[in-house]
């Protein structure tokens, strides 16, 4: 051997191909990764954090109908934004996937004890044989859920479009507000024309508004 060393697999650096942007799929595979990654001490005290900044958004306070979600996975934990808003006496409404028609059917809820079972993909939503529909005109804010998001507002969710339907077929459009980790905001996302846009992005550090350089 002549003691030199070997080059480096991979593609040329000379080449001026680039490799494509990665697709929704890689994107959700990463991101979900690194929220996988923190520990429950972590999501925690992350999740505190968020949901004191959520608390204090004035659209919030003054909202008498909130839509929120159950935390699922390694989601942000939602429990503590449930619980004020049901200690201020406004009415809950939980989403309630419905896969035959690829809608969310929103259910009002006051027991989450009894009103509450684990539907697709073992996400907690409403049962269909307690509580009372909610009407999508009576919601005055929106806590969504997500996987990746940017400063602008874009959102990543899950794959499943549920969201993004429900927010097209909207007639009044209440404030829309993702609650994130940090290591969920990312710089650009790839986005379709049926892709909805969120109006805050809330994380443990920051506040991003729509538009948001």
């Amino acid at each position: 051997m002549n003691g030199e060393r070997s080059k480096p697999a991979g593609r040329d650096p000379r080449s001026t191909t680039h490799d494509p942007p990665p697709g929704k799929a890689d994107i959700r595979k990463q991101v979900l990764a690194r929220r996988d990654a923190l520990s429950a001490d972590e999501r925690r005290v992350l999740s505190d954090r968020i949901t004191a900044r959520l608390l204090g958004l004035p659209a919030y306070q003054e909202a008498a109908c909130v839509m929120a979600y159950l935390t699922f996975g390694s989601e942000l934990e939602t429990a503590a934004f449930v619980a004020d808003l049901q200690a201020r006496h406004k009415r809950l409404v939980l989403p309630r996937v419905e896969r035959g028609s690829r809608m969310l059917a929103l259910r009002e809820v006051r027991d989450l004890e009894h009103d509450i079972e684990s539907g697709v993909w073992g996400i907690r939503q409403p049962r269909a044989d307690r509580g009372r529909d909610a009407s999508p005109a009576d919601i005055d804010f929106v806590l969504m859920p997500g996987v990746a998001f940017t400063r602008k507002g874009a959102r990543l969710g899950y794959g499943g479009g549920f969201y993004d339907r429900f927010i097209k077929a909207l007639s009044r459009r209440p404030p829309l507000v993702a609650a994130a980790f940090e290591l969920q905001v990312l710089d650009e996302l790839p986005m379709s024309d049926t892709d909805q846009w969120m109006d805050r992005i809330v994380t443990e550090s920051a506040e991003y508004r729509r538009g948001d350089s």
